[in-house]
């Protein structure tokens, strides 16, 4: 598909309207993957949930298994099996990583937790319920429904 100018000129075409697009984008520093630790395997795939630091602390002792754990001041990230959020709203201020990346990060976040074994997974739905449950959030499944 070509885009012509009613009064001649230069034709564009959609790669460079698509190619114009993407460069007004550009991000300031380029994304991170979130590293998984030596010896480990994902054979599920990895993301990551991403929540404000001060809920790392409390949600820890709540789940029957805890994953690799990343942190920075701001942030904790947990990897989880991708496509973890298939069907499942992650309650405010979570934020879901697909494939692990942490935008706007200068730097990587460091290991605070690696668990034995080789999969660097937290189960999803342990961390989902007891992030709903700091933060005050009915998990989607219990809410009413509206006709």
């Amino acid at each position: 598909m070509a885009v012509r100018p009613a009064t001649g000129g230069k034709v564009l075409t959609l790669d460079t309207l698509v190619r114009l697009r993407r460069g007004l984008h550009t991000p300031t520093a380029a994304p991170r993957r979130l590293p998984v630790p030596d010896g480990m395997t994902t054979p599920l795939g990895c993301d990551a949930v991403a929540m404000p630091a001060r809920f790392g602390p409390l949600l820890m002792p709540r789940l029957p298994r805890v994953g690799c754990v990343y942190a920075d001041e701001t942030h904790w990230w947990w990897l989880v099996p991708s496509d973890s959020d298939y069907a499942l709203e992650w309650p405010a201020p979570a934020q879901y990583a697909t494939g692990a990346i942490v935008p706007d990060a200068p730097v990587a976040p460091d290991l605070i937790h690696r668990p034995e074994g080789k999969l660097p997974y937290t189960p999803p739905i342990p961390l989902y319920l007891a992030l709903c449950r700091v933060t005050g959030t009915t998990p989607t499944w219990s809410r009413p429904i509206s006709a």
